[in-house]
C-alpha cells in the first residue's frame, strides 16, 4: 500500500531542509570571511604608498582593461602576479618601479585597430606608488591564481 505524504510531513521536510541549507550557508560564509581576514590579505603590509598606488589604479581606471584576481575587464593582461611574472624581487621597490615604467613606456600607441594602452604620463611618485600597489597585490595569497605558465 502506498503512503501519502501529509501536509505536516511536507512542512517538516521543507523547514528541516531550509534550516540545513541555511546552516551550511552560514558556515561557509564564516569560513570564507575567516580565510580572507586571516590568510589572504596581508593587512600589516598596507602602507601609504600602497594605498596611494590603489588610488592611481582607480583614478586611471586600470580596471576597465586589466583584472586583478579575475576582477575587472579582460581586455588586457591579469596583474595580480605581474611582478612575479616580470621577475621582480618582492622587496625591490625601485626595480618594480623601473619595470612598470619601462613596460608602460614600451606600449604602442597610435596604431589603428590594435589594442593599446593609453599613455597616462604618470609622475615618478605615481609610478612608484602603483608599483608598490602591484607588489602588494602580488603578495596576497591567491591560492595559485593566476597561473604563471606561459603555455
Amino acid at each position: 500500500m502506498r503512503e501519502v505524504m501529509t501536509k505536516s510531513m511536507a512542512r517538516n521536510i521543507f523547514y528541516g531542509g531550509s534550516l540545513f541549507f541555511i546552516l551550511i550557508f552560514l558556515g561557509l560564509s564564516a569560513q570564507s570571511h575567516w580565510h580572507i581576514v586571516n590568510r589572504s590579505t596581508d593587512a600589516e603590509t598596507l602602507t601609504l604608498q600602497v594605498t596611494a598606488g590603489k588610488r592611481v589604479w582607480e583614478e586611471k581606471a586600470c580596471i576597465n582593461c586589466h583584472t586583478i584576481m579575475g576582477e575587472g575587464a579582460y581586455f588586457a593582461p591579469e596583474l595580480a602576479n605581474v611582478m612575479t611574472r616580470w621577475g621582480v624581487d618582492p622587496g625591490d621597490h625601485q626595480g618594480a618601479k623601473e619595470a612598470l615604467e619601462a613596460w608602460m613606456g614600451a606600449m604602442p600607441t597610435g596604431i589603428e585597430g590594435r589594442r593599446q594602452m593609453p599613455q597616462f604620463n604618470l609622475t615618478d611618485e605615481e609610478y612608484q606608488n602603483l608599483a608598490d600597489f602591484l607588489l602588494w597585490v602580488d603578495s596576497i595569497d591567491a591560492q595559485g591564481w593566476p597561473p604563471n605558465d606561459a603555455g
